[in-house]
């Protein structure tokens, strides 16, 4: 990247640049690049006064060359918005040329007669399209100002002058004047009065495009960022239409400069893509930003997004390679690991708890954030159990005898690469590290941000004990969720996506990606029944565990459905005594709130994540099962009844993830299945359902063994297709 100045190369201004699409609103592109990518303690976010506004051919015409109004309109009203904020805004427009030529062409349209127009007809002379639409792009965007009650101002330069020092001086005190005043400065090219001979082709002088104009202003004004505006999503390795692209969202000169492919020039303009980066800037959605210190950032020195789901799969298949005894070698590594750094690891956790009980957090939030040293034994015994299962991987599922001597095997195998986005629990992030070792996967983890220094010691700890026969990279930790939608991206790297949280983020999840999705259950409305014949003992006993044993949990009791007989035989009153003595907050349905005289609830599908439940009556086992339907989640159901054929209903006709019978709802969880852990508690229908553990996380694959079989349209060939035993 170079400027010139007095005729002489110099260094690209020590401003920082960054650019976002044409429709980023400025004040977003301020408060989400700025204030959530780059720490303002190490960069220049802090510090940003003057920037400088740059708009492209592209951005201020639509595709078929007329003025696009209401993009110029929008963008008048962002810099009037900024502008009201106290920033010294300064415009750089293109768009003269373009607005010129086809006032040139109507009018000449206009003038010509029939013979006229049965003529070849000559391309117009730029410099007189430059001439008439700067007068009309001007006055365009002097009404649209006007209209905000802001004052503009009109300053055309050519390259020559940024060779005389007095004009530079003279150009510094003017605008300095201007912004004093409150007045947006708005810069173009003189190209009526240029001395290049085709302003769209020679690329001399000190400036040659309104990108570099940018630039160059930068410098002289002083300005503290540059902002492009442009028709395309950012800057890419390659043109942004081959899908093998991929976004860079920090420009650093020494590792991109010779990795960039460039595409075509801008659809209107002179300059495009390799316009900006030679002025030291690009374009893109979430930003794209060069900055001379750029190398010395911690965020830029972290691997891509790609990079580390590539990596994540290298080590995956050097994990799949090893014995299965070094496999469950480093799960007890895990373990151990754990109970060493145990007060480390608490001593991180209670920052987390404090900033969350500082930040006003709800107690169920806090809950599930809380990592005593008890639930660090706990993960590790979970851990030493993943460690002590048979071998998942390489298990012959099925072998059939195809034909004579070709023997056909179904054999269990990983998946690949996970990316699993969890809640502000730092639990699931061993359990679902364990899982990945145990089924051979490669992983991704982006937990809450709540949780950020629980998930970060939590994955140094677990990282630094995985040999380097496998590499560290097998687990990585995505720390901004900027990285997310880039992620969403790799279905050519990452084969499974996990999103546990709400229903909102799975569904958004979903349709951001063509990678297989298995949503963790966003709501747990799990349901327990208690039937006319069932053991009241019993029943006091199940609903108090379901509701009260961890109340945050996806899996604790949040409606209970009571038979109608057992409010007339005092039933009811017992069940909602027992759940009052343990202080739960009662609320009833239409049939209940009545008749026990409790506060009615609005919504049967609420999820109260604490010491809260709703309570309802039915007619029976069958309105039972047609509530829970209506207004469940699909996650787990339980019915307590001594009517084995009651029970046998309910237990074949309840469609959800999991269906107890005489058993609290809080034994759905996937340690206590006996899986070890859990990924997630999955209500999807495909692939896995219910607590996922190691068999969640596997697919298989087929090996074939013959003996110079061919199939030459099956001629001579006798299927035999017999089912044989499975050997190991």
């Amino acid at each position: 990247m170079e400027f010139h100045q007095n005729g002489t190369k110099t260094k690209p201004p020590e401003t920082p640049l960054v650019n976002g699409t044409a429709l980023t609103h400025l004040n977003s592109l301020f408060q989400t690049h700025f204030s959530a990518n780059i720490d303002p303690s190490r960069t220049f976010v802090s510090k940003v006064k003057r920037l400088i506004v740059k708009v492209g051919t592209a951005v201020v015409t639509r595709s078929d060359g007329r003025l696009a109004l209401g993009r110029i309109g929008a963008l008048c009203e962002q810099l009037k918005e900024l502008s009201s904020q106290g920033f010294e805004v300064i415009l750089v427009t293109s768009g003269a040329v373009g607005l010129g030529r086809q006032r040139l062409r109507y009018r000449k349209l206009a003038n010509s007669s029939f013979s006229d127009l049965q003529k070849p007809q000559g391309e117009l002379d730029g410099k007189a399209c430059a001439a008439v639409g700067q007068s009309s792009l001007m006055a365009l965007y002097d009404t649209m100002f006007s209209q905000l009650d802001v004052t503009s101002s009109q300053l055309l330069v050519n390259d020559g002058f940024f060779r005389d020092a007095g004009f530079r001086k003279q150009l510094s005190d003017t605008v300095n004047a201007l912004l004093d005043l409150r007045v947006i400065p708005i810069f173009n090219e003189n190209d009526a009065v240029s001395t290049r001979k085709a302003p769209y082709e020679d690329s001399s002088g000190i400036f040659w495009d309104n990108d570099s104009l940018a630039g160059l202003l930068a410098l002289e004004l002083k300005a503290d960022l540059l902002v492009l505006l442009s028709d395309v999503e950012g800057l890419y390795s390659g043109p942004p239409s081959d899908p093998n692209s991929k976004l860079i969202h920090t420009y650093v000169k020494e590792k991109h400069q010779g990795e960039i492919t460039f595409g075509d020039k801008s659809r209107l303009g002179r300059g495009g893509m390799t316009a900006k980066v030679n002025a030291a800037v690009c374009a893109a959605h979430a930003g794209t930003v060069f900055h001379k210190d750029a190398h010395l950032w911690s965020n830029i020195k972290e691997e891509s997004a790609r990079e580390m789901a590539v990596s994540a799969r290298v080590s995956s298949r050097r994990l799949q390679i090893l014995k299965s005894e070094e496999r469950s070698k480093i799960l007890l590594a895990i373990a151990d690991a754990l109970e060493k750094n145990a007060s480390a690891i608490s001593l991180e956790n209670e920052a987390d708890v404090a900033d969350a009980v500082t930040a006003g957090y709800e107690n169920s939030l806090i809950s599930r954030l809380t990592l005593k040293h008890e639930k660090i034994s706990k993960l590790a015994k979970s851990v030493r159990m993943l460690a002590a299962m048979e071998e998942p991987i390489g298990q012959i599922l099925k072998r059939t005898e195809i034909a004579d001597k070709l023997i056909l095997e179904k054999i269990s195998c990983p998946l690949g690469v996970l990316l699993v986005i969890f809640e502000s629990r730092p639990d699931a992030l061993v359990q679902i590290a364990a899982l990945a070792i145990r089924s051979g996967n490669g992983l991704l983890l982006k937990g809450g941000k709540e949780a950020q220094r629980s998930n970060a010691i939590l994955h140094k700890v677990i990282t630094s004990v995985i040999p380097n026969t496998v590499g560290d990279k097998l687990i990585g930790l995505v720390n901004s969720r900027d990285e997310i939608p880039y992620l969403l991206k790799l279905d050519d790297v990452i084969d499974l996506v996990v999103p546990r949280g709400s229903n909102k983020l799975v569904s958004q999840i979903k349709e951001s990606t063509k990678i297989p999705v298995l949503g963790h259950a966003g709501n747990g409305i799990c349901h327990v029944y208690v039937d006319k014949s069932a053991n009241i003992d019993m029943a006091k006993q199940i609903i108090r565990d379901a509701k009260t044993d961890y109340p945050a949990a996806c899996n604790a009791m949040e409606t209970l459905l009571v038979h109608k007989d057992l409010s007339n035989n005092g039933g009811l009153n017992e069940l909602v005594l027992e759940l009052q003595r343990e202080g739960v907050k009662l609320y009833g349905g239409p049939r209940a709130s009545g008749l026990i005289n409790i506060v009615g609830t609005s919504d049967f599908h609420h999820e109260y994540s604490s010491l809260a439940c709703t309570v309802e009556i039915v007619e029976d086992v069958f309105d039972a099962i047609n509530h829970i339907h209506e207004h469940g989640s699909a996650h787990t159901e339980c019915i307590v009844t001594e009517d084995c054929e009651v029970a046998e209903a309910f237990l074949s006709q309840v469609d959800s993830a999991a269906v107890f019978h005489n058993a609290s709802t809080r034994f759905c969880d996937g340690a206590r299945f006996g899986l070890g852990a859990e990924v997630g508690i999955s209500t999807s229908r495909i692939h896995a359902r219910g607590p996922v553990g190691v068999e969640g996380l596997l697919t298989n694959r087929w090996i074939l063994r013959g003996s110079g079989h061919v199939v030459n349209g099956d001629q001579g060939i006798n299927y035999t297709y017999k089912e044989l035993p499975l050997e190991a």
